[in-house]
């Protein structure tokens, strides 16, 4: 049985919507949508997790399609929310200036296990651990799993703080996502703190499991909670921990920030201004865990250490994790192990495969997407073809697992680099847009040829000109002799013309056609030509 467990309870969602949207809707294909979106007098859409937005038929939502579905759940809160029991779907409402549903929002809600395996030795420290990252990277997710894992794995005590049922589902019975942990249901947002310390003072929690942190009094009681000693798992508003320190409502959360003035001697001993931002006190989360993408996390192991490096401008590199490429998409994984399942079966008694499943399944998983930068798409893709490379190239970004960019951008402060920076993906260099360059790339990049260089440095047809001629250059100040380096182009020529210059030698090209080259004179007085 794989680690690997996919549960979305479709039916129930379908359920409740009209026949003439249902009708367009094929479940095989739903493995990767996140939510439906239904609109007064627009189309119904399907917007799936690669940004991509599907249409379901041709007619609008008219105020029956509205109403059929508001029929059959439950009353919307205070926060226009609402949910199907026993179930993670959420339905969402827009309301007009009147208070009139004129737009729903019905979002998937999934089961997916082994999302924290790669930070499992976090979890198990018993330290409270705070996540961030931007909606939809799979938050809510990972506090499911965590919450069952400290609860049926740990046997300790958890509460799960449950805003709106956003973890634990709707309904009075949570989700068995959770496990054993017990839920608190939090009727309004403005009420999340209240529960948080009910939860403390009255259930004896060992872990409190609370989504979405966004005011600075939920900080304060994350605070309060964290000082009686209770383990916290919590999501905050934010993209990363540089982010959340510029928070003055949250920055409490990693120990809140001062302004402090140095003496001379210190400033000076640091190299800084007088008047500098430090620390204010202890974080309330000792560890903090970026979530780039479904699949990256950023940890900061100790969350005091990074924030002060932060402050003083020094370099803080977090731990990279990365979730097993078979969670990566788990569904569509387990789907296609399935029909090869079916296919092996059915083949058995011909042979008709001679391929195994354990094969297959590790193609898939060592699959890799690619996005390119200022790099011909065209020879990137005939190259893929001719090495019979497994990958494919992506137009988004959030789904790529490598950036291949022209050497031209390397420079910093160009956004390539922020990007790959932000989403922590290794990025690789060609010199140029020519076959033989983004051969030898894409196989260093997919890990098929091995090298002991650093993956952002290639030897070349440039390079080892280049190279060449700083060896002749050397033999010329050695002994003033003259040197023929090998023919090359006029491009390479130039650089070669100019690295002699450096040294303060002369150099002329000599001969014609695919033989011309540089010729390096022992002299001060010939000039490049």
């Amino acid at each position: 049985m794989s680690n690997v467990q996919f549960h979305s309870d479709l039916d129930r969602l379908i359920e409740i919507l009209p026949q003439r949207i249902t009708k367009y809707l094929d479940k095989d294909s739903l493995s990767d949508v996140i939510e439906l979106v239904l609109d007064l007098g627009r189309q119904p859409e399907i917007r799936h997790a690669d940004g991509n937005i599907d249409y379901l038929g041709e007619d609008n939502i008219v105020e029956e399609d509205i109403k059929y579905i508001t029929d059959r759940v439950q009353d919307f809160t205070s926060d226009n929310r609402s949910g199907i029991p026993g179930t993670l779907h959420r339905i969402s409402a827009i309301r007009n200036r009147q208070g009139k549903i004129v737009g729903l929002t019905c979002r998937i809600g999934r089961v997916v296990t082994g999302t924290i395996a790669c930070i499992k030795d976090f979890v198990v420290q018993n330290k409270s651990i705070l996540f961030l990252g931007r909606p939809g990277v799979g938050k809510t997710t990972k506090l499911r799993e965590i919450s069952r894992l400290v609860a049926d794995d740990l046997h300790k005590r958890v509460v799960v703080v449950d805003t709106s049922n956003e973890i634990a589902g709707d309904g009075d019975t949570p989700h068995p996502a959770i496990g054993h942990a017990r839920r608190m249901q939090v009727t309004q947002p403005e009420f999340q703190k209240d529960i948080m310390i009910e939860a403390v003072e009255n259930h004896t929690p060992e872990v409190i499991v609370v989504d979405e942190i966004g005011t600075e009094a939920e900080a304060q009681a994350a605070r309060t909670i964290a000082e009686r000693g209770v383990m916290l798992i919590a999501t905050a508003h934010g993209n990363s921990l540089e982010n959340l320190i510029k928070n003055p409502v949250l920055s409490d959360l990693v120990g809140g920030i001062q302004s402090v003035t140095l003496g001379d001697d210190e400033a000076k001993r640091r190299a800084t201004q007088k008047t500098v931002l430090e620390r204010e006190k202890q974080p309330t989360f000792d560890i903090v865990i970026e979530i780039i993408d479904r699949n990256t996390l950023a940890v900061y192991p100790d969350t005091a250490e990074a924030v002060d490096c932060i402050l003083r401008g020094w370099p803080v590199k977090p731990e990279i994790r990365k979730v097993d490429q078979s969670v990566t998409d788990s569904a569509n994984l387990m789907q296609k192990i399935n029909k090869l399942d079916e296919k092996i079966n059915y083949a058995n008694e011909s042979m008709k495969f001679s391929f195994s499943r354990q094969k297959y399944v590790d193609s898939v998983k060592n699959f890799k997407k690619i996005y390119i930068y200022a790099v011909s798409r065209t020879i990137v893709e005939k190259a893929i073809e001719r090495l019979n490379l497994n990958t494919e190239l992506t137009k988004n970004i959030d789904d790529a697992d490598i950036i291949i960019c022209h050497k031209s951008f390397a420079k910093g402060g160009n956004k390539i680099l922020s990007i790959a920076n932000e989403y922590r993906l290794p990025i690789y260099y060609v010199r140029s847009n020519s076959t033989s360059q983004v051969q030898k790339v894409l196989k260093e990049a997919l890990g098929t040829e091995g090298t002991d260089e650093p993956h952002h440095t290639y030897i070349d047809d440039e390079e080892r000109a280049l190279d060449e001629t700083k060896e002749a250059i050397k033999k010329v100040l050695e002994n003033g002799e003259d040197i023929e380096l090998s023919p090359q182009n006029q491009q390479i020529r130039k650089m070669q013309h100019e690295l002699v210059e450096q040294h303060n030698l002369s150099s002329e090209s000599i001969g014609e056609g695919p033989t011309r080259r540089l010729r390096i004179v022992g002299g001060k007085d010939f000039k490049a030509s």
